[in-house]
């Protein structure tokens, strides 16, 4: 999801995923980030929000620090997640 120039990414496994996620968000796991990262997220100096279900969940955060580390310079986190996107009333895909 390039949203206002914001790549919007899913930290969650893929079954989660499937059931619900961001409105153009893209899915990656920190654990799959080294071999797919550069074809999930080709531009290392593009916007970047991860996002897993909640806080209280560390994927999010998890995928974000993994990126730095691959060299991707821009990356943040929406530690609330999924769940604060929902109680906020807004879409799912």
């Amino acid at each position: 999801m390039a949203a206002g120039g914001v790549t919007v990414v899913d930290a969650l496994p893929a079954v989660p995923y499937g059931q619900r996620h961001l409105p153009g968000a893209l899915n990656l796991i920190a654990e799959d980030a080294g071999e797919r990262a550069g074809d999930v997220l080709p531009d290392k100096a593009a916007a970047i929000v991860t996002y897993s279900s909640n806080a209280m969940c560390g994927r999010g955060e998890a995928l974000a620090a993994r990126l730095a580390e691959l060299g991707y310079v821009d990356v943040r986190v929406y530690r609330d997640g999924i769940e604060d996107w929902v109680g906020a009333g807004l879409p799912v895909e």
